[in-house]
Order: structure tokens, then sequence, then C-alpha cells
């Protein structure tokens, strides 16, 4: 948790808030790809988005 109020106070003090929805985005891209190899059965659904 620190590091995610470290992250957001730089974003305050440089006025850096264009950063967070990429970041967002990253993680849940992230997210989706690690579910898609643990689902099996489901990876061909999935890899059909991209």
């Amino acid at each position: 948790m620190g590091i995610l109020k470290e992250f957001f106070d730089f974003l305050k003090e440089r006025k850096k808030f264009w950063l967070a929805p990429i970041l967002f985005f990253l993680i849940l891209l992230v997210g989706l790809g690690v579910f898609a190899a643990a689902a099996g059965g489901l990876s061909p659904f999935i890899y059909a988005l991209f």
C-alpha cells in the first residue's frame, strides 16, 4: 500500500494525472493475460479479443 500512496502523491505533486488511466488499463490487460493463461478452456475466446 505504501507504493500506491507514493504513486498518488507523485501524481498530485507533479500534476501528471494523465498517467493514471494508462497505468490502470495496463494493469487490466496484464490481469486479463494472467487469467487467459490460467484458464486453459477459455483461452481461445479471450485471445479472439485481440
